[in-house]
């Protein structure tokens, strides 16, 4: 009876195991990395323990590295390529194309090696060659713990797309149906994955308001998107084109320390490098000007800021941007005198759009996760 009773006692007093999420993403740009340090963040509130890894450093030595530069060089000086690439590779429609499974595949024993060692509950990916490589080990019986892919494009690509993982996280239920339709897999719309510090008020947008006063009285300030890597079509010519019209061109140069110094030298702009006050940034400004309908267009619709889709890059950021203002969320400029438009009609059009950007936001992506991952143990 009292052996008995230690027993009990020591069963009440047995740590809970958490959850442990891996999280899997890749630093193509900054876009990627961001949703997952925010999924990440957000696990917590389920009592998770999250992990984030990055799949270019599971590919064998070298080739992750390899990869991210010729895609950096390509989207600054190629982009032409890229679009190659992306209608060989990417674009949907009927058809056989590659599939990036090949690739993937060879990450897949650290990946798993990973797994193993973390004691993972559950695998989510932000980004299509990791998603790839879970549908691929989760069919074939390798990776045992269910797969999740938070997908953060607009407009879906194949090499998202594959039948093992257990369910896709969609930004939009225009997406979730396009999942469901090429896959008959589980997907739900979710909404983007923001920061909380964009959907509230901001307590550094009175500093960029005066910065603003101070550099161009009474020009609104327009800004213009290059990514964290500064990849943009004639941003100086589309600068020249707003101040000419009255407007303060705010160009984002993200890391791109040449972008920064041409367009510098161009009158009346604004030049920034890597801002770390982006919501602050984005509640002082009267529209974003975007050119890849990633992370930072929608931060932008999070913190209620007009976007214009404008000089897109090819392949899925101009699919992306015309999604978008399809969906109603922005509006699209295909030529300098439609931007000019656009700006001018934001007062009567912006109202409607920021409604339906707020309706993106409707629910936590880690709530799947944690529902697939299970009840702490």
């Amino acid at each position: 009876m009292c052996a008995s009773a230690e027993v009990s006692r020591g069963e009440r007093s047995a740590p809970v195991r958490r959850r442990r999420t891996l999280i899997v993403s890749a630093s193509m740009g900054a876009g990627h990395d961001t949703v997952a340090a925010e999924l990440a963040r957000r696990a917590e509130r389920y009592g998770h323990e999250a992990y984030v890894v990055d799949v270019l450093t599971l590919l064998p030595a070298g080739l992750g590295t390899g990869l991210r530069a010729w895609y950096q060089a390509v989207v600054r000086h190629a982009p032409w390529v890229y679009a190659g690439v992306y209608g060989a590779f990417l674009r949907g429609g009927p058809g056989r194309r590659p599939s990036g499974v090949p690739l993937a595949r060879l990450a897949g024993d650290r990946l798993l090696g990973l797994v193993d060692r973390l004691g993972a509950d559950a695998v989510v990916s932000v980004f299509h060659l990791a998603a790839q490589l879970t549908g691929h080990l989760r069919a074939r019986g390798r990776l045992r713990v269910p797969s999740a892919v938070c997908l953060v494009d607009f407009a879906v690509h194949r090499q998202w797309l594959h039948p093992g993982n257990d369910r896709y996280l969609c930004l939009t239920e225009a997406a979730a149906r396009e999942v469901r339709r090429s896959l008959d897999t589980a997907a739900v719309a979710t909404g983007p994955v923001v920061a909380p510090e964009f959907l509230a008020p901001a307590p550094g947008g009175d500093r960029w308001r005066e910065r603003f006063a101070r550099h161009a009285p009474g020009r609104p300030p327009v800004l213009l998107s290059a990514g964290a890597w500064g990849a943009a079509s004639r941003p100086d010519g589309t600068a020249a084109l707003l101040a000419g019209a009255g407007y303060l061109p705010v160009v984002l140069c993200g890391r791109n320390h040449r972008l920064l110094q041409r367009v510098r030298g161009v009158p009346g702009v604004l030049a920034l490098d890597w801002v770390e006050d982006m919501p602050g940034l984005l509640s002082a400004a009267h529209a974003l000007l975007d050119n890849a309908a990633g992370q930072t267009a929608v931060q932008a619709l999070a913190a209620g800021l007009p976007v214009i889709g404008y000089r897109p890059l090819p392949g899925h950021g101009l699919e992306g941007v015309r999604r978008m203002a399809e969906l109603g969320l922005t509006e699209f400029a295909p030529d300098p005198a439609a931007l000019l438009r656009s700006l001018t009609g934001l007062s009567a059009s912006a109202p409607a759009r920021a409604d339906r950007a707020r309706a993106l936001f409707r629910a936590d992506p880690m709530a799947e996760v944690a529902g697939l991952a299970g009840p702490a143990v």
